[in-house]
């Protein structure tokens, strides 16, 4: 990170609100060149209003989104988050605030109730949760928690074995169903590693752990390791954020805020997620559809891996210039020993190929369901730049409440919370873990969401619930205003 240092900050470090959520910058300029440019700049706004100070780097944004994206006659509105445009934390009285529509008044509502139930915004309140926070980092170290187990891969590597073993042991048999059932559990399984070397948890070694990921993930799964680490590591920074965290974008199938109704813009995948009648449908009914959609998911990331690997969406220079072809080359071996190996050589009707291929993809249904559990009933309000790492990650994250013995099931995607604060500790060491975290969030006062596997869908399905309401609300609104010729807001 040396080379890209352009200075030093004296004192406390001032969060700023990055470009890609309109944060104003100013290239960089040599010192002499900045000084001749601001003088000019004196003299022509000296009778300006002076309220924003100066930076060689970048202006200061002390307003949040709230102050820039004003509702009703107010400027500054943007056109992705029309319908729902507060989106951060702004210490405004109720007497202040404008009057605003029913969604955006929920929007305010819910960053409402993350500053009554969390710690305050303020600088001495957010300073003690990040200097408690490296402490706990240096406790995990002289612990040895970031020292991967590896007789613990072992056991995994076995138990991999004897799934694909009884996969290719049924199919000789003819019992077709069965042998997919058992291949899905092989990748079912597999997925859990593949995530631990997408973060550097195993030998902690770029290239090591690239190689151990891909030939995982793409290898004997069929799914881009690539895709996945472009797709996660933004998720990990932007943790359920409506606008930028991509693994809770998915309309027109699921919305878990009211703020998609707003056809918001994707800043990960550079469109406008429009909320149309097929959206309009669909999250209505979304959660009857959750459980049924995440038993084809895999179908989906099969689409999203080709799109990576064939746009070329990932490095071309650099360390990393390789990766797009040695996945490549791992589709192919994929497809050579699953699709000509197994459902053309192996099976021998159109029926029993389609009934292999349906039940070894939709057992790995739950898996998804794993992976959307720990985020999807969780918060999606934004309380602005001055909010700390730690406290955000676990405002936006839940832990799944499991006995030990069950642990090789969740794969480790039980602790996320944990996972999002430390994202390279080895998935078998976060339940030691655990307790040190627990520990954490009872000394700065965070509320450690912990759910046990059913209680947590039920949140899950709840939320998904809550959000179709409001969608049949607002359509039944958008009815009654179009059938009545009025305007108002609604």
């Amino acid at each position: 990170m040396l080379h890209y240092q352009i200075g030093r900050v004296e004192g406390r470090w001032q969060n700023f609100l990055p470009p890609i959520q309109g944060g104003r910058f100013r290239p960089y300029q040599d010192e002499d060149e900045y000084l001749d440019d601001a003088n000019v700049s004196d003299e022509e706004s000296s009778s300006e209003d002076p309220s924003e100070p100066d930076s060689p780097m970048f202006d200061a944004m002390e307003t949040s989104a709230f102050s820039r994206r004003r509702v009703g006659g107010m400027t500054g509105l943007r056109e992705s988050s029309s319908v729902s445009s507060i989106s951060s934390a702004e210490s405004i009285g109720p007497q202040e605030r404008p009057k605003l529509s029913h969604l955006d008044a929920r929007t305010q509502h819910e960053i409402d109730l993350d500053l009554d139930k969390y710690p305050l915004l303020d600088a001495a309140t957010q300073d003690n949760i990040i200097r408690r926070y490296r402490q706990l980092d240096r406790v995990i170290h002289a612990k040895g928690l970031y020292q991967c187990r590896y007789m613990d891969y072992v056991i995994e590597v076995f138990r991999y074995a004897v799934l694909f073993g009884l996969c290719l042991v049924f199919l000789r048999l003819g019992f077709y169903s069965i042998s997919g059932l058992f291949l899905g559990l092989f990748w079912h399984q597999l997925v859990f590693t593949a995530h631990d070397a997408g973060h550097m948890g195993i030998t902690h070694d770029f290239v090591y752990d690239t190689v151990i990921g891909t030939v995982i993930a793409d290898f004997l799964g069929g799914l881009s390791i690539g895709w996945w680490k472009r797709n996660h590591n933004v998720h990990h920074i932007v943790t359920n954020s409506p606008e930028h965290d991509p693994d809770i974008e998915h309309v027109p199938l699921f919305a878990i805020s009211h703020r998609f109704f707003g056809s918001l813009k994707s800043t990960f995948y550079d469109r406008v997620m429009t909320y149309d009648s097929v959206a309009r449908f669909a999250i209505r009914y979304q959660h009857l559809l959750y459980y049924p959609l995440l038993m084809l998911g895999r179908f989906n990331l099969y689409i999203l891996s080709w799109e990576y690997l064939i746009y070329g969406l990932g490095p071309k220079k650099g360390p990393a210039w390789w990766h797009r072809w040695f996945e490549i080359a791992g589709h192919m071996f994929f497809w050579s020993w699953f699709g000509y190996g197994i459902l053309y050589r192996a099976i021998p009707d159109m029926v029993s190929r389609m009934l292999f291929v349906l039940v070894s993809h939709m057992v790995t249904g739950p898996l998804h369901v794993q992976i959307t559990l720990s985020h999807f009933a969780m918060s999606t309000a934004d309380l602005g730049i001055h909010e700390s790492f730690p406290q955000k990650m676990l405002r936006t994250t839940m832990d799944v409440d499991c006995p030990e013995w069950l642990d090789f099931l969740h794969g480790g995607l039980q602790f996320q919370a944990i996972h999002h604060l430390y994202p390279r500790i080895p998935r078998h060491n976060l339940r030691k873990t655990q307790k040190l975290v627990q520990s954490f969030c009872d000394e700065v006062g965070i509320p450690y969401a912990l759910y046990g596997f059913v209680h947590g869908n039920k949140q899950v399905v709840g939320r998904l619930a809550d959000v179709a309401r409001q969608a049949a609300i607002l359509a039944q609104c958008q009815m009654t205003v179009a059938q009545s010729g009025e305007m108002g807001n609604h």
